[in-house]
């Protein structure tokens, strides 16, 4: 099932389709699925907390809560859409010029570091890219430990830092 920016309910919808001639009158199901809203879009409409560092009507970006380096920043459209080639062209730009924003604001943070991307798509059924700054490939490939409880101290610090 491709999800394509909306959330709701399961809803069916019957009707009896007549068309022509009455005596072959039969029940046509209409059927949309539920989309449950992702934690993404949670977080977006406030419902989980989290350390923003910057927003604008299309997209949205956060820290990770379980970074792969200190200012490890996720950039998601703010409509729900499930696989990246999916995204409409104008949240599709939208996302890319907030992640050069965001890139940007790394690179001054942290003026000493690459600033690196990763595009996964696996476990939030909500596009997003990862932006992230990292001094060597060791750090870039770090696959951080996400049972780990979160040091929402140092997350607010870096927040700080980073907001725009």
């Amino acid at each position: 099932m491709k999800r394509l920016g909306v959330t709701g309910y399961w809803l069916q919808l019957f009707f009896l389709n007549c068309h022509l001639q009455p005596t072959t009158c039969h029940l046509v199901l209409l059927e949309a699925k539920y989309v449950a809203d992702s934690v993404f879009t949670k977080i977006i409409k406030g419902e989980i907390p989290s350390h923003k560092i910057y927003e604008d009507d299309k997209t949205f970006a956060f820290l990770d809560i379980h970074p792969k380096t200190n200012g490890h920043v996720l950039v998601v459209p703010k409509r729900q859409v499930d696989e990246f080639q999916d995204l409409p062209d104008d949240d599709y730009i939208a996302l890319m010029q907030t992640v050069k924003k965001v890139a940007r604001r790394l690179k001054e943070v942290y003026p000493d570091k690459r600033i690196g991307l990763k595009v996964f798509g696996l476990d939030v059924p909500h596009v997003h890219i990862h932006v992230f700054p990292f001094g060597s490939i060791e750090e870039y490939l770090n696959t951080p430990d996400m049972s780990a409880e979160p040091d929402n101290q140092k997350l607010a610090e870096i927040a700080q830092k980073l907001a725009f």
